[in-house]
């Protein structure tokens, strides 16, 4: 399903509307760590640590199969990086036909899509944010202004901000306040960054087990 040529409604039916601190407590894990709630007192993945629902308190963590322990780590990495089941699946697919490390080359092909790399480089406080800045057509890939936030950069690419969000104090002021560490596979001056690496895996591979998504896919 093209997202691009969807009406609003055909659209919000392929989103995930789950509230955001939901999709947390459900995968058990804080999903949205740049929230300001997150990690506080106040966070619900804090007040509440269950899984969602009527039963939620009731239910245990470790009580899950073979099966649905590697549907939920696939469940956690489609809602981290904020993709559909069939873009996440071709992505397996893709990664098989690469060779290598099937699981290593998907959190790799993950982490090269355009809105990631926006979200590693500070330019938002969110995936989500991201991702609308780069459907916006905020964001600038070797000169051309890009809207797909599936792209997937490769080294040598430059990455920039459009001249009238780059100069706006608001941005400026937003960026700074989010002081994100840019990972080693990026560099960064300014507003313009530069893909000099393939994406360092190592600290996804920390909060995803990829070993049990291949497992899914290839039952």
């Amino acid at each position: 399903m093209d997202l691009v040529h969807l009406n609003q409604g055909e659209y919000n039916m392929a989103r995930d509307l789950t509230p955001k601190f939901k999709r947390s407590r459900r995968e058990g894990m804080d999903l949205h760590p740049d929230l300001d709630k997150a990690g506080t007192a106040k966070s619900p993945l804090i007040r509440k640590a269950y899984r969602p629902g009527a039963h939620g308190p009731k239910m245990s963590r470790s009580k899950l199969s073979n099966y649905g322990a590697q549907l939920r780590e696939k469940q956690k990495a489609k809602r981290v990086y904020g993709i559909l089941e069939r873009q996440f699946r071709n992505y397996y697919k893709k990664a098989l036909r690469a060779g290598g490390q099937t699981g290593d080359v998907i959190l790799s092909l993950l982490e090269s899509r355009l809105d990631n790399s926006v979200y590693r480089l500070g330019f938002a406080k969110t995936r989500p944010a991201a991702r609308q800045m780069v459907s916006h057509g905020h964001i600038i890939i070797n000169g051309t202004k890009a809207k797909t936030p599936s792209i997937l950069v490769k080294q040598g690419d430059s990455i920039s901000v459009i001249q009238r969000i780059a100069q706006d104090p608001k941005f400026q002021e937003k960026i700074h306040a989010i002081d994100r560490r840019v990972p080693s596979w990026l560099t960064l001056s300014g507003t313009e960054a530069k893909v000099v690496a393939n994406p360092d895996i190592a600290e996804p591979k920390m909060l995803i087990d990829v070993r049990r998504i291949v497992e899914f896919y290839s039952r």
